[in-house]
């Protein structure tokens, strides 16, 4: 039931900004701003929260099936992509994050609590994605978007980019154990609660006021990335992790993980850099309401 109710009320919340578009209340405009105070407030905010929150320790095995999961994914969709299909740098990383960044922080620790019972097995995947894949990704989208060349720039923007900060603070706080003190954490709280409504009703606004899924071109990577993160990911999690002796909830938590639908601060990456943005709208659709039965039969399997 619980994992009902989470891809229930993603899907409520997107319905929300696509009848905010549909009444004209927000137009490409507003909901491009919706997306920017997202990256640039509300997520940072969030990631410190969240990943400061979490206990690192003793999941070397999560970690490697999770990362091997994710690394494959967007490994074969790179390879795709660029030498199959031809597509540019910023086409072909929005796509490979679309086809292997999970929900994990948002639907996978909901996910993780209430129907694996550890939170602590969706922390991996976030911390990977979070501090690994995320920052180099920001990198190149910069460099291809000419907002960053040369090596003091690329550094300078690695390390000044928000979401970049907010998640090595979030791992200091994580790692030391050190709370923040109560007028830093209260304001941070609220603008965390504000990061996911606000990505999804922009997100949910960018499908009212973009063509329907099918109709802009972009089939044959949108149906990619959705086999690639629904069918492989959590197959190569499964695989790696039974290689490393995982069992138990610990195993159905990684599977789990990698079976969610694509992360909704992609498509915020994706309107932010001016690239990939319909691949990513329509992927994100797509495996968001093909996760469920996906996420089900996991379950059933190894529950």
């Amino acid at each position: 039931m619980e994992l009902l109710n989470g891809f229930l009320t993603i899907l409520v919340v997107i319905a929300a900004g696509a009848a905010l578009a549909h009444g004209r209340v927000l137009d490409v405009r507003s909901q491009r701003a919706l997306a920017e105070i997202a990256f640039f407030v509300a997520s940072p905010a969030l990631m410190v929260v969240v990943i400061s929150e979490v206990r690192i320790s003793g999941a070397a095995g999560n970690l490697a099936a999770s990362a091997a999961s994710l690394g494959i994914s967007f490994a074969v969709y790179a390879a795709l992509a660029r030498w199959r299909w031809r597509l540019d740098t910023g086409s072909v990383v929005i796509g490979s994050l679309t086809a292997s960044y999970v929900n994990a922080g948002n639907l996978g620790i909901a996910i993780a609590a209430y129907v694996v019972g550890d939170i602590t097995v969706v922390v991996p995947t976030l911390l990977v994605q979070m501090l690994v894949v995320q920052p180099l990704a920001l990198v190149v989208l910069d460099r291809h978007t000419g907002r960053g060349a040369g090596a003091r720039n690329v550094l300078r923007r690695l390390v000044t980019n928000p979401l970049t900060i907010a998640a090595m603070l979030g791992v200091l706080l994580a790692v030391t154990g050190w709370p923040l003190p109560s007028l830093v954490q209260s304001p941070l709280r609220l603008l965390a609660d504000a990061a996911i409504p606000l990505m999804l009703l922009s997100y949910g606004a960018a499908l009212r006021l973009s063509p329907p899924v099918g109709r802009t071109g972009h089939n044959r990577e949108m149906l990619t990335a959705t086999v690639l993160k629904l069918a492989l990911m959590p197959t190569v999690a499964w695989l790696v992790g039974t290689a490393l002796g995982l069992q138990g909830t610990v195993l159905l938590g990684v599977v789990m993980t990698a079976a969610l639908p694509t992360a909704q601060n992609i498509f915020l990456h994706a309107v932010r850099y001016r690239t990939g943005e319909d691949v990513a709208r329509e992927t994100i659709l797509v495996t968001t309401l093909c996760s469920l039965p996906v996420a089900l039969v996991v379950a059933l399997l190894l529950g």
